[in-house]
């Protein structure tokens, strides 16, 4: 059995060749990365905290957020905004160190939630599924396994993203090695070391992983429903703000082609804040706004599902 798992983890997950059995069915060497990641954050109680690894871990979780919000879900899946092509390259490599996959993976499976959400097709709908299914056991699953480069023939023409997504385990290892690294160099005169800074990548890497989640799980169970979506989508404040914008979940399942997805003046995008500065610099080229008929709130809110 294990034999038979690693020969199809070391294929490409992109043959469509291969039939699916039971696509429920989670194959647990895959399990073996996601739940050493978890024991590693343990160690914390050995190694420590310094104000430099707590920093840095902060600091990577802010970024790689972004690399997921405004990378993978606004630009790839939704192309909510244009970039040039060496900005999407980079923006693709940062939500790869998250260890989330590869950019098409990730678009692939959002465009399909997006298609079917709430529905018997929807991987990850909580409605569906279960709450801890949506959370954290579909991507573990062999039915959520192939990368469906058909649902992302935009992306799949650029062999740069598809190489980053063959070899998605790169930028999460790169980034590792390179905390490591500079653990050891600022050494004991910065009270920290490689394996503080290490431990510390993986917490970050860890909280990162059920944040976003959390959108898949969290945003269909709790939070109010403004917007008579068919699904349900909902908006948390809280979600948003560890998100960086993703919380306003129900207003983007009413308008997923918008760049912004805090419709109301009041509604924090820490996401949408960043890609506008971006345009100010000329690294984003065009957004789409939201529909003026939403941001003025004519839509009749519907009771809760």
């Amino acid at each position: 059995m294990i034999g038979t798992s690693l020969r199809r983890w070391l294929d490409s997950h992109h043959r469509a060749d291969e039939p699916v059995a039971n696509p429920r069915h989670i194959d647990y060497l895959r399990l073996i990365p996601f739940v050493t990641v978890h024991l590693a954050c343990l160690l914390a109680l050995v190694v420590g905290v310094s104000w430099v690894a707590a920093g840095v871990a902060l600091g990577l979780y802010l970024v790689r957020m972004f690399g997921i919000t405004a990378g993978y879900h606004r630009l790839f899946a939704h192309r909510a905004y244009t970039v040039p092509r060496w900005v999407a390259f980079a923006l693709a490599f940062l939500g790869g160190t998250s260890a989330q996959r590869g950019a098409l993976w990730w678009a692939a499976h959002h465009r399909h939630h997006h298609r079917h959400s709430d529905e018997a097709e929807d991987l990850h709908s909580p409605l569906q599924h279960g709450f801890w299914w949506s959370h954290l056991g579909w991507f573990l699953a062999d039915g959520a396994y192939r990368s469906r480069l058909e649902l992302v023939p935009d992306l799949a023409k650029r062999p740069e993203l598809v190489w980053l997504d063959r070899y998605d385990v790169l930028p999460p290892a790169l980034l590792a090695a390179a905390c490591f690294a500079l653990g050891w160099w600022l050494g004991p005169e910065w009270n920290t070391s490689g394996l503080q800074m290490l431990v510390w990548f993986s917490i970050s890497t860890v909280v990162l992983a059920h944040a976003t989640f959390s959108v898949n799980s969290v945003m269909h169970v709790w939070g109010r429903r403004p917007f008579p979506t068919s699904d349900t989508s909902r908006n948390n404040l809280l979600i948003a703000l560890i998100t960086l914008g993703e919380g306003w979940h129900n207003n983007h399942h009413q308008y997923q082609a918008s760049v912004r997805q805090g419709f109301r003046w009041w509604q924090i995008d820490l996401s949408f804040y960043a890609v506008w500065a971006m345009s100010r610099v000329g690294l984003v080229q065009r957004m789409n706004p939201v529909p003026v008929r939403l941001r003025s709130g004519r839509v009749t809110p519907p009771a809760d599902r």
